[in-house]
């Protein structure tokens, strides 16, 4: 059998990810991938990236979120000079928001 990479097994995990339709089988299939700290923590980074994206500070984030501010300066080190990865999701989610808005006035 042969060897699979790191590389090759983190592709096949997003692609894995990519294959989920529904908004369902995502949850469940991250209620199954990870513990619940992990998920907490995940939901977390997402949220201070939402709102320090939103240009709240970080003593607002620290009280909405209960994160530290080590957490809150690794999200923001992540959005200022990460991969660019929130900001795809970030456009990504206000272009669907749009597109709901536009077949929700026809």
């Amino acid at each position: 059998m042969a060897k699979i990479s790191k590389k090759e097994k983190n592709i096949e995990l997003y692609k894995a990810i990519l294959s989920l339709k529904t908004l369902d089988e995502c949850c469940r299939f991250f209620d199954d991938l990870c513990t619940v700290p992990e998920l907490r923590s995940m939901e977390q980074r997402y949220e201070v990236a939402s709102l320090l994206n939103q240009g709240l500070i970080y003593n607002e984030i620290l009280e909405r979120t209960g994160a530290s501010s080590a957490t809150i300066s690794r999200v923001n080190r992540s959005l200022n000079y990460g991969a660019g990865g929130y900001e795809d999701v970030f456009r990504n989610l206000a272009e669907l928001e749009a597109k709901e808005a536009q077949g929700g006035e026809e």
